[in-house]
């Protein structure tokens, strides 16, 4: 337990009258970074922000040159390089346990989260340390994870989730093909110009500083078996099983059973430490060392999201 309350140190920040947020993050950069290397996640309460560009500039003081997030899952706005809103997702379904972009041939290995809209219920971005995850997950799972990776598939089309063209911040299929070929990622277009892709990436990473072994996915959010059932069984009814707009599988391409995936969750859920938001709350994230998820809310709800500090898994 003495690890779970470790995951999220809280630093409560005491600006004087009239400093600007901004001004105190900087100011205070190398303590927050400190705070974040040594407990993998830190929140910062106390501060000033005012509104969605105002946070944006506080995000910047930490992430610095942000990083430009592709082959996103859903929308987003943007507010400067590298700064987003968090994901439309639907405000009744999860997202569940996951690290930013693992999925990606680059991911950020910095994440910061700004409230400036608390909702009214639920809404807690959570984390879990990866390496209690991991140590606590099936030795022989975790083994053919890494023996194998995992895959990724996913269907671009009209009608669900995010189009291919701002996936990929591309113009034209060419651009697609050529950014895929890049990453890794294999491609087949549809006769009424969908997109279906497959990656296999590597299950578990090293840490870049301490070597200590992390679980880095997104096994569990991704698979079919996460979804709502009669989201699974529309979507299923209505583009195949194998059209989903994304699923994950072992990396020898077999399928994952629904207990498989439900072990993953409830692993997840032991370490996952929760800390509803606050007004001016600002969590900052180490994106190899801390899985992160966004629980159902109500009312409304405006967390701004930087992402910095691109490496390669």
């Amino acid at each position: 337990m003495s690890e779970q309350r470790d995951a999220l140190r809280r630093l409560d920040a005491a600006p004087g009258p009239g400093t600007d947020a901004a001004a105190w993050v900087t100011e205070h950069r190398e303590e927050i970074r400190a705070l974040v290397a040594r407990h993998g996640a830190l929140l910062v309460r106390g501060l000033d922000l005012d509104g969605h560009e105002h946070a944006a500039s506080v995000i910047r003081g930490i992430v610095g040159e942000g990083m430009a997030e592709r082959e996103g899952f859903a929308p987003r706005d943007e507010f400067g390089p590298g700064v987003y809103s968090s994901s439309h997702w639907p405000a009744d379904q999860p997202m569940c346990m996951h690290h930013e972009l693992s999925y990606a041939a680059e991911a950020p290995r910095l994440m910061v989260f700004a409230c400036v809209t608390p909702p009214s219920a639920g809404g807690v971005t959570a984390v879990a340390d990866a390496r209690a995850v991991l140590r606590d997950l099936p030795e022989e799972l975790v083994e053919r994870f890494e023996r194998h990776g995992w895959v990724l598939t996913r269907h671009y089309n009209p009608f669900v989730g995010i189009g291919w063209e701002d996936a990929f911040g591309a113009k034209n299929p060419d651009e697609v093909e050529r950014y895929c070929a890049d990453h890794g990622i294999e491609v087949r277009w549809d006769a009424d110009g969908g997109l279906r892709t497959r990656q296999t990436r590597p299950a578990v990473l090293a840490d870049p500083d301490s070597g200590e072994r992390c679980w880095f996915n997104q096994i569990a959010f991704l698979n079919e078996w996460t979804m709502a059932p009669e989201v699974r069984e529309f979507l299923t009814a209505e583009f195949g099983p194998d059209g989903l707009p994304f699923n994950t599988f072992y990396g020898d391409g077999s399928p994952l059973d629904s207990a498989t995936v439900d072990l993953i969750n409830a692993v997840y859920e032991k370490h996952t430490v929760r800390e509803p938001w606050r007004r001016g709350d600002l969590m900052v994230v180490d994106n190899v060392r801390m899985a992160h998820s966004r629980e159902p809310y109500r009312g409304d709800r405006a967390i701004v999201v930087g992402l910095g500090e691109p490496f390669r898994p």
